[in-house]
């Protein structure tokens, strides 16, 4: 656009030209009795203002082409920069979005694995569960982890042997010795068809099946292992799920309750631990119990003998005494015995003290009389 303006400008002293002797030609026609040099010379002249005027514009059209071309290369320049930083800011916006992208994608890799490992994992539960003696394994050997972590190694025995010869799954042994009673297998085949049930009826057949297993079981663990002044006099059937425990509870109300007057009381594996609990507080209120028991009789024997202590430091007291009476009698005797002695002395002592004058007096007299 800028480099066709020369042209445009050629254009137009072209069409200048054309309209000068159009001019001329019709001014002719208007004034034909003009001489022809008069109107050469305004020609002349009006071409030469014309190509004045021409040339004042393609001036002021080279400036403006200048300008438009520097101002065109200044937004050139401004819109080069401008996108050259959008273009620099877009690739490290879509480099950081590929980073998080990757990131993102290893996530869900190690997701998608791990989904897979627990796919196996539940193939394999199922496959389990399916099994019954599987399933009593699976059970038995949840009890016993969550049995093991509570409870110290002499408060509990695994298949130990009652008086009847029956060996329960677990016994925990109570502060009055007499063993808790733990069963660890439950009727999972009913449950599981239950929830498999689709239509109303063969949900109801599905429904009195729970009903009849888990009575029929709850009586076997109430008439095998619930021995009068053996075992407890409540025994816990264990069920390994949490939300078999909560269906039961549920939907089965009426055989939870027959269960709890049968003395069989249904647990889940947190109420167990919650169980396992309780038990280990009352056996360490029964130990605390027991050491009391220790302390008090330590306590009343070592009074026993403050008491023959203190009776023979006050017969000690009495001999003391005594021994203190004794010595001041025999320290009055001894003082009795002094003062005589001391008489006796002062007697032989007058005594010669009147030998000696007698001595001397003799001669004296003798003297005077002039013997």
């Amino acid at each position: 656009m800028i480099e066709s303006l020369p042209g445009l400008a050629i254009t137009a002293i072209l069409a200048c030209a054309v309209v000068v002797v159009i001019a001329v030609v019709l001014w002719r026609g208007r004034n034909p009795g003009r001489p022809a040099e008069a109107v050469i010379a305004d020609l002349a002249h009006q071409q030469s203002d014309a190509a004045a005027r021409l040339q004042g514009m393609i001036v002021s059209l080279q400036q403006g082409q200048s300008e438009l071309q520097k101002a065109v290369n200044e937004r050139l320049d401004a819109v080069s920069h401008r996108l050259g930083d959008s273009l620099q800011k877009t690739t490290q916006h879509t480099a950081e979005n590929l980073q998080k992208l990757n990131e993102r994608l290893a996530v869900i890799d190690g997701a998608q694995k791990n989904i897979s490992e627990l796919a196996a994992q539940v193939t394999s539960l199922h496959s389990v569960l399916a099994n019954k003696q599987s399933r009593g394994a699976f059970g038995q050997g949840r009890m016993e982890i969550i049995i093991r972590d509570g409870l110290p190694k002499d408060c509990y025995e695994f298949q130990y042997t009652l008086s009847n010869k029956l060996r329960p799954d677990c016994v925990i042994f109570l502060p009055d010795q007499r063993p808790l009673i733990i069963d660890s297998k439950f009727p999972l085949e009913a449950v599981t068809a239950y929830r498999d049930a689709k239509g109303d009826d063969e949900r109801k057949q599905a429904a009195a099946r729970v009903r009849q297993d888990v009575i029929k079981h709850v009586g076997d663990i109430a008439g095998k292992y619930l021995i009068p002044g053996e075992t407890q006099d409540l025994a816990f059937m264990f069920v390994p799920s949490e939300s078999v425990y909560a269906e039961l509870h549920e939907e089965f109300d009426d055989v939870v309750q027959k269960a709890f007057r049968a003395k069989i009381v249904i647990i889940s594996p947190s109420l167990l631990m919650l169980a396992i609990q309780l038990v280990r507080q009352s056996q360490r209120d029964a130990r605390m119990r027991e050491a009391a028991d220790q302390i008090r009789d330590e306590v009343g024997r070592l009074m026993k003998d403050v008491g023959l202590l203190g009776d023979r430091i006050r017969r000690l007291q009495t001999h003391f005494n005594q021994s203190s009476e004794d010595i001041r009698q025999s320290i009055i005797s001894v003082e009795k015995i002094e003062s005589r002695g001391e008489s006796i002395q002062r007697v032989e002592l007058s005594r010669d003290e009147a030998a000696t004058s007698n001595v001397i007096a003799a001669p004296m007299r003798k003297l005077e009389a002039g013997e």
